[in-house]
C-alpha cells in the first residue's frame, strides 16, 4: 500500500482544496492530511475562520481523506512520514523547494495550484464585498 501526506489549514473548504486532496489521493492507496492546529495557525500569525475540530470534521468527510492528524509546529513533518509510513509527501508547487528536506525519508511531490480560488481570495473578495 503506497501511503500519501499531505499539510493545510484547509479553512474555507473550496474546489482547489477537493482539486488537491484528489490529486494526492490518485498518487496513493491512503492519504492521510495533517491540519493546522488552531494553536500552530496562530504561531503562523493565521487565523482560520473554522476551529480545528470543525476543519477537521469536514476533512474527514471527504472521500479521498483516509485519516486526518493535528499538524502541531513546523519540525513534525520528518516524524510524521516515519510514523505513519509515509511513501510520498505532497504539497502545491507554491511550496516548491522548502520540503525537500524530506526527499531522505520519501518522495517528494510538488502540484499545481488550481488557478483563481484560495482561502486569501475567498476572503479578500468578502471583505471587499462587506468591507
Amino acid at each position: 500500500m503506497k501511503k500519501v501526506i499531505t499539510y493545510g489549514t484547509f479553512d474555507l473548504l473550496h474546489y482547489g482544496h477537493i482539486n488537491i486532496l484528489r490529486r494526492a489521493k490518485e498518487l496513493g492507496d491512503h492519504l492521510t492530511v495533517a491540519l493546522s492546529t488552531d494553536e500552530f495557525n496562530a504561531i503562523k500569525n493565521k487565523k482560520a475562520y473554522h476551529s480545528y475540530e470543525d476543519r477537521k470534521v469536514v476533512l474527514e468527510a471527504i472521500r479521498y481523506v483516509d485519516k486526518v492528524i493535528p499538524e502541531k509546529d513546523w519540525g513534525q513533518k520528518i516524524t510524521d512520514v516515519q510514523e505513519h509510513n509515509i511513501d510520498l509527501f505532497v504539497m502545491g508547487d507554491d511550496w516548491e523547494g522548502k520540503f525537500d528536506f524530506l526527499k531522505d525519508y520519501c518522495e517528494v511531490i510538488y502540484l499545481p495550484r488550481t488557478n483563481g480560488i484560495s482561502t486569501t481570495k475567498i476572503k479578500e473578495d468578502l471583505f471587499q464585498k462587506n468591507g
